[in-house]
């Protein structure tokens, strides 16, 4: 219960990833370059697909959806983090806070709707691809887009729902470089049920769902192409969901040893990294990684 002198708290204290200055300012460089580095190769891409004729398809124009919502993901967290490493500053307001919980969790479920929709086109192009055209018309592929939006700002309200019902009285200290709700929940002195409920319901509605079609969709594609009779049909037909699978197994794997693992106490300890991995690293590797495993991109940017 909260006692009667315990007033709100009005400003959150990050901990950051490390508490060397020298560490501090190793990782200052670095998490500049990983963010500039996210801000050229995903803008890069979203001009490349739309500059180029030869990127005109829907696996690409689901691409250059993913490189937007990977762009903002980064800046919701990364330039908050250097500015607090620069200026020294660990404070975080509490409506900073919450628009970190609301813009955060927009863009984590848009992201996993958005893989879970090239899964599933590489699946009809794979397994049916004589359907191709027809299921995957520029109505549906807008439509697939639009849905994966709309849902991840489900998430985001409903999460802002559930941390506005939080009360913080004197534990305003986050063990982590972002305002994460489940470490929110565990720092609040209030009643945490509708959070708690409103957590997991998202994560059983809208992540599991997206993570199985996913995992589905991967294994009618891994039972197809290991039907294929030429060893040269099954390393082009491969070739077409790779960056795609890599891209996956990175997103998801950090999400579930971040959230699904389970934890005792409030410290994150090692998951930081894990965080980083989702939070800063993944989007700067996506673009990489389809310039890198896709011929046609790269063709393009000959061109």
């Amino acid at each position: 219960m909260l006692g009667s002198n315990c007033t709100q708290t009005t400003e959150f204290s990050l901990a950051g990833l490390a508490k060397d200055p020298a560490t501090q300012v190793t990782l200052l460089l670095l998490f500049l370059l990983t963010y500039l580095v996210t801000i050229l190769g995903n803008l890069g891409m979203i001009t490349l697909i739309r500059a180029s004729p030869l990127l005109h398809s829907p696996m690409y124009y689901f691409l250059g959806n993913l490189a937007f919502v990977n762009l903002c993901t980064s800046t919701v967290i990364t330039p908050r983090m250097l500015v607090g490493v620069l200026l020294g500053k660990k404070g975080i307001t509490y409506a900073g806070c919450m628009a970190q919980v609301f813009a955060f969790g927009l863009f984590v479920i848009t992201e996993c709707f958005l893989l879970a929709t090239m899964a599933y086109d590489r699946y009809v192009a794979i397994c049916h691809p004589l359907l191709y055209p027809l299921v995957m018309s520029p109505e549906c592929c807008s439509r697939l887009v639009a849905g994966s939006y709309l849902l991840g700002v489900t998430n985001g309200v409903a999460q802002a729902i559930g941390m506005s019902s939080l009360f913080f009285c004197s534990s305003s200290a986050i063990d982590l470089f972002f305002c994460d709700i489940s470490l929110l929940i565990s720092l609040s002195t209030s009643d945490t049920t509708l959070s708690v409920v409103i957590l997991r319901t998202c994560s059983s509605l809208l992540g599991v769902p997206s993570m199985l079609v996913v995992l589905v969709s991967y294994v009618a594609i891994i039972s197809t192409i290991l039907s294929i009779s030429s060893a040269e049909g099954k390393r082009k037909a491969f070739s077409t969901c790779a960056s795609h699978l890599t891209a996956v197994s990175t997103f998801y794997g950090a999400l579930i040893f971040m959230y699904l693992i389970p934890r005792s106490g409030t410290s994150r300890g090692g998951d930081k990294w894990a965080a980083v991995l989702y939070t800063v690293v993944t989007p700067m590797l996506n673009p990489l990684i389809y310039s890198l495993r896709n011929q046609e991109v790269k063709e393009a940017w000959r061109r």
